[in-house]
């Protein structure tokens, strides 16, 4: 009896393992996750080097773990079962703290912190020291700011992260925003905050820069949104909405993206349905894009130096600038930034992310 069991146990084992090799491989692959934000392994090329030095093998272990049948199924599976039946607090790293998901950032790395500030020092030495430019600075708390404590979770000592900036950066003039924030600006599901909850953001820092305060909007929805975290955590999380917020100023507006010399609007409704649906904001991450402003102030500029933060934010701070440039050096190496902009008397932001200070190896 027991020699019947285990021969029916793997038997089933081999017809399960069997049929879904098969249906690996009779199945199109997939190209990307829209999930998780990224390209899926594509089945890789076969030559004899590759086999040798074990290039082929590393490349097919990832073909089958990106394109195995019922993945996103069983990814949620996966971490609902590590949640729900282990009481596991977080997976892969993102817990879910007053229905709202982030990922654990528990200390602040010191080389990428002056790895930062150091490609500050030389954007200002060679760009903005002795010229009429006013220079400020704002730094974006990401939302463990203001959920990891709150939950019991690991997090990095922000008061020292922003004291650190404060001192390597004193030569700039810093605008601070994280007191006008709380976790609810954020989208539950994303790393990013939205854009209709920071207009009081936006006007702190117009005001610290000479600007007047802007808050006739319209806002308009496009729908449901599934940010990055949903992907990750592979959890039923509630979608978020995406709304942006305009009015006759900004469709007048019109941006162009130096990369590929194309023209948009400041809000490029197409990129809804793309693989990042919050780069409807300014087309998304683009090295170098430059707005154009009819109802502007003639001669009055702005360059702002940021990450995917500013995307959403800049369109907030147009009004009044008959240009603005934005300039993403993680996309662009610095030494070439005076190809598409001169600077003479412009107002500078720059702007980042607590995340991005703390793992900014990606800046050139």
């Amino acid at each position: 009896m027991k020699k019947a069991k285990l021969i029916s146990i793997i038997l089933v084992f081999c017809i399960l393992i069997g049929g879904a090799s098969i249906w690996l491989f009779a199945k199109d692959d997939g190209e990307i996750s829209t999930w998780e934000r990224r390209k899926l392994q594509q089945f890789p090329e076969i030559k004899w080097e590759r086999v040798v030095d074990g290039k082929f093998m590393k490349e097919f272990v990832s073909y089958l773990s990106d394109q195995f049948p019922l993945r996103d199924e069983l990814r949620r599976l996966k971490a609902n079962v590590l949640f729900n039946f282990y009481q596991q607090k977080d997976n892969g790293g993102i817990y879910i703290q007053d229905g709202s998901a982030s990922k654990i950032d528990s200390k602040i790395n010191m080389s990428s912190v002056e790895h930062f500030t150091s490609r500050m020092d030389y954007l200002y030495d060679k760009y903005l020291k002795g010229t009429d430019c006013k220079v400020y600075y704002s730094i974006v708390p990401d939302k463990n700011y203001f959920l990891a404590e709150k939950g019991g979770y690991p997090h990095l000592d922000y008061d020292e992260l922003y004291h650190l900036l404060s001192d390597e950066l004193s030569y700039m003039s810093e605008i601070e925003i994280k007191h006008l924030l709380s976790a609810e600006d954020y989208y539950t599901t994303d790393t990013h905050w939205k854009q209709e909850s920071i207009v009081d953001v936006a006007n702190e820092i117009r005001q610290q820069m000479g600007l007047d305060a802007v808050t006739d909007y319209e806002e308009k929805s496009l729908g449901d949104f599934y940010g990055v975290y949903y992907g990750q955590s592979a959890l039923p999380l509630d979608p978020d909405t995406l709304t942006y917020l305009t009015n006759n100023e900004l469709s007048s507006c019109t941006v162009k993206n130096f990369e590929n010399g194309s023209e948009t609007k400041v809000y490029n409704e197409e990129k809804y349905t793309g693989l990042d649906p919050y780069d409807v904001y300014l087309s998304g991450a683009v090295s170098v894009l430059e707005i154009t402003n009819p109802k502007g102030e003639e001669g009055k500029e702005l360059v702002v130096f940021r990450d995917s933060f500013g995307s959403s934010l800049v369109p907030l701070l147009l009004s009044g600038y008959s240009k603005v440039t934005l300039i993403d050096i993680r996309y662009i190496m610095p030494d070439m930034i005076s190809q598409f902009t001169e600077f003479g008397n412009q107002d500078v932001l720059i702007l980042y992310s607590t995340m991005m200070v703390n793992s900014s190896s990606t800046l050139k």
